[in-house]
């Protein structure tokens, strides 16, 4: 049994639980995020079983406290382990060096932009000079690409539907998917420049 077969068994699941499907959804969510499991399919899941609106919800909730366990667990019990995983990405370096003075709009850049891992980056985060206050209001990045996922799974109408390459798509859908894309291209860019802007300003600080 693959990934893809597995999520559909769990959306499966929890589409049969009633009232509970969005307690047991919003879990199961959590343990994705921080076992490093990709939370795409289920986000498309999201909107198949909730629809948009409460699929955009539940899944925001979910990703937001998930991110938030990851980040705890970074901070206070894999510390080295994760500082290893990270060596060999400058990105990360970078973010490290600029969080300290604007943690919530670095995190909020980063939750935008696409070239920022989610679940590596929740751990990341954790070593970092963030607060944690400033880590979880910045989470509101995650708004837009969520609701684009759901919107796009919602389209489906079936669950099997989810991860087979087949989920239909119209004019509107096209449309989201391009908006953030192109949201996504800009907070890149935003994060790059802003990031570089605060190295150069420390580096001046400390000659001075």
């Amino acid at each position: 049994m693959n990934m893809q077969e597995i999520v559909n068994n769990t959306l499966t699941w929890i589409a049969q639980q009633g009232p509970w499907g969005a307690i047991a959804f919003i879990l199961i969510y959590n343990l994705t995020t921080v076992l490093f499991i990709p939370g795409s399919l289920l986000t498309l899941g999201g909107g198949v079983i909730f629809g948009v609106f409460w699929g955009s919800l539940y899944v925001f909730i979910a990703a937001t406290m998930g991110a938030t366990f990851a980040f705890l667990i970074g901070r206070y019990l894999t510390r080295d382990w994760v500082a290893k995983k990270i060596a060999d990405r400058p990105q990360f370096q970078a973010i490290d060096n600029a969080v300290a003075k604007e943690g919530f709009k670095i995190v909020l850049l980063t939750r935008l932009s696409p070239v920022f891992p989610f679940n590596l980056l929740n751990y990341a985060f954790g070593i970092t000079k963030v607060s944690l206050k400033d880590y979880i209001l910045g989470s509101i990045g995650m708004i837009p690409g969520t609701i684009m996922y759901v919107y796009i799974g919602s389209l489906a109408g079936d669950i099997a539907m989810i991860g087979a390459g087949n989920v239909p798509t119209n004019p509107q859908a096209e449309t989201a998917k391009w908006t953030i894309r192109i949201v996504g291209f800009i907070a890149t860019v935003a994060v790059t420049i802003y990031i570089t802007h605060l190295a150069k300003k420390a580096l001046r600080e400390s000659v001075n």
